[in-house]
């Protein structure tokens, strides 16, 4: 019997915590093969390079060798599939994470974490984006206990599929259970840090609040987070506004003659 192969990437770059602690898990299902960025890619959604980019092998801390990729994690699942992995043994899952920091909202159209699963789907492989909540202290260890438990459930995810995981701060305690949610349509309460740097030019950092999702309108995937809930939810990679759509065809545009 084959045993299960699993592509690991992540944002937050090969040496991250999250990843480390979610890669341990990970081996209980089989062969786990690492493909994550050199540093840190937060932020850089689904940027791929056009340029050259560099690859080595690491040794992390003993634990784990992994290939260190010079670009973002669709960079790293693209060379994954194309030249890292053997022929002879494909990849059966995708694990993008365990990110510092919730991705939700419309914060997923930001996330190398989710991007990275995202271009698993391109590959018609399964993928699942993982994430946990910024939390003082942070607990990789447990949150990488509470996500495993719900990612050996969705080893059977179908071909093309991918799963946005959400931990949420467990230092609340101990997730009230899990909730299937639609994405938000909103995103974080946004605002810059001002400063000056040495040459006297003013600098801008952004920084976010809380989440700007009202609270009357059901669970969504940013709700059920702040509420103490681990969050579920399919994402797709096709974009397509098919009542946008309809609405376009109404209007039988004509070309110029």
């Amino acid at each position: 019997m084959r045993v299960m192969h699993i592509l690991l990437t992540n944002d937050d770059g090969i040496f991250a915590q999250g990843l480390a602690a979610i890669y341990k898990r990970l081996t209980h299902l089989g062969k786990v093969t690492v493909v994550a960025p050199s540093d840190v890619q937060s932020g850089a959604g689904h940027a791929i390079s056009l340029s050259e980019i560099r690859c080595r092998r690491v040794n992390i801390e003993g634990l784990f060798e992994g290939y260190s990729v010079d670009g973002s994690p669709a960079d790293c699942v693209k060379l994954a599939q194309n030249e890292l992995v053997a022929p002879g043994n494909p990849v059966d899952l995708v694990v993008s994470g365990m990110n510092y920091g919730a991705n939700v909202g419309i914060n997923i159209f930001y996330s190398g974490t989710v991007a990275g699963a995202i271009e698993a789907a391109f590959y018609n492989l399964p993928a699942i984006a993982v994430s946990a909540a910024f939390d003082d202290p942070m607990d990789f260890e447990a949150a990488a206990d509470h996500a495993f438990a719900v990612i050996r459930q969705l080893t059977d995810l179908p071909a093309g599929r991918v799963a946005n995981l959400n931990i949420p701060q467990l230092s609340k305690g101990s997730p009230k259970g899990i909730l299937i949610t639609p994405q938000s349509t909103h995103g974080f309460e946004e605002k810059y840090r001002i400063g000056t740097d040495d040459d006297g030019r003013r600098v801008y950092q952004l920084t976010g609040g809380n989440h700007r999702d009202p609270k009357d309108g059901g669970w969504t995937d940013t709700t059920a987070l702040l509420a103490g809930h681990i969050t579920l939810t399919c994402l797709r990679q096709e974009l397509t506004d098919s009542e946008g759509n309809r609405l376009l065809e109404k209007k039988q545009f004509r070309i110029k003659s």
